[in-house]
């Protein structure tokens, strides 16, 4: 079973699609049980980080992420989901992050739109198995103002530019996290979904 957590800010549905179009076994919850018993976990997020962190607190969730990392179970965050992973936020000071990665985000520089949004290169520095079959330079789609670096920089597997380069696919450990969108970004986002499949699962999936 793959759970996406339902926190009040993700883009549910849509990814819950793109899974399933895998055949993939997948449930939308808020129980924090539900989470600890799953093979694989997803954190998806739209919005600020302070509200999705006072969410997650809202319904208890930060404990059962936590200990499911601290289990080895796969996790992907997307897009807010990935910065919530992190420690702190420009976005939110003084509120306090997941933690899981160590590391804060900052906001993208002044002189170009705000938000990022549209299609952008995402260019791969390192391979990684949620990146498999990913054609190099591919475009994805991008939401967000604010990006996330890591404090160790072996954990950044792709980067893209938007007026500076910044962390836009991080992996360590079993954690793996995008900044775009997978589930809106065409046949090479659900490359993204496909990968994490077989990373939880430890084999091909049918499409």
């Amino acid at each position: 079973m793959i759970t996406i957590i339902d926190y009040g800010a993700g883009n549910l549905f849509s990814v819950k699609k793109a899974l399933e179009y895998f055949n993939a076994d997948v449930q939308i919850s808020d129980n924090g049980k539900s989470i600890l018993e799953s093979n694989g976990i997803i954190l998806p997020g739209v919005g600020a980080f302070g509200a999705g962190m006072k969410l997650l607190e809202k319904k208890n969730l930060k404990d059962s992420i936590a200990e499911a990392v601290r289990r080895k179970v796969p996790l992907l965050g997307v897009c807010l989901g990935l910065q919530l992973l992190f420690e702190e936020s420009e976005e939110s000071p003084g509120m306090n992050g997941l933690g899981i990665i160590k590391g804060r985000v900052k906001r993208l520089p002044n002189g170009l739109p705000l938000p990022h949004i549209g299609w952008n290169e995402v260019h791969i520095v390192k391979e990684t198995p949620i990146l498999k079959d990913i054609r190099q330079n591919n475009f994805f789609y991008f939401v967000h103002s604010y990006y996330a670096e890591p404090y160790q920089e072996d954990s950044i597997y792709g980067i893209t530019d938007y007026g500076i380069e910044f962390p836009s696919v991080i992996s360590q450990d079993r954690i793996f996290a995008v900044q775009f969108h997978p589930e809106k970004s065409g046949s090479e986002g659900l490359k993204i979904y496909k990968n994490f499949l077989e990373i939880v699962y430890g084999y091909n999936t049918s499409h």
